[in-house]
């Protein structure tokens, strides 16, 4: 199992990036999938996720309104369209997965075993 993110980089205020999770050894519909983010000095922090047992998406509040999590199961790959990035945003990205999280509980990162690389996303002026 493996992931590849990337999709990260230099943006201003009130900009848009596309990240991208690239998935091998497994089907992005057959597993949880969740984005995480890390900033400098914090935690890392569970941002958006599909769950193994049904159908939602989830999110964080802070990302709410402004982040859309999808997957295209022909390109086997986990997106995640981000809109209104604010300096808050600034984080290193990474994807994991996991056979199994119910519900919002993709959100949280104790349980997933596999993750990518990261790819940091910058916002600034």
């Amino acid at each position: 199992v493996q992931l590849q993110a990337s999709g990260g980089g230099l943006v201003q205020p009130g900009g848009s990036l596309r990240l991208s999770c690239a998935a091998f050894g497994f089907t992005v519909d057959r597993a949880a999938i969740g984005w995480f983010r890390q900033a400098p000095g914090k935690e890392r922090e569970g941002v958006s996720c599909f769950s193994t047992t049904d159908s939602n998406t989830y999110y964080a509040d802070s990302v709410k309104g402004r982040f859309t999590i999808y997957r295209d199961i022909a390109k086997n790959t986990v997106f995640l369209q981000m809109n209104g990035l604010t300096a808050e945003d600034t984080a290193v990205y990474y994807c994991a997965t996991v056979n199994f999280a119910h519900a919002d509980a993709c959100l949280r990162i104790t349980g997933y075993d596999h993750w990518g690389q990261g790819t940091q996303v910058t916002v600034s002026s």
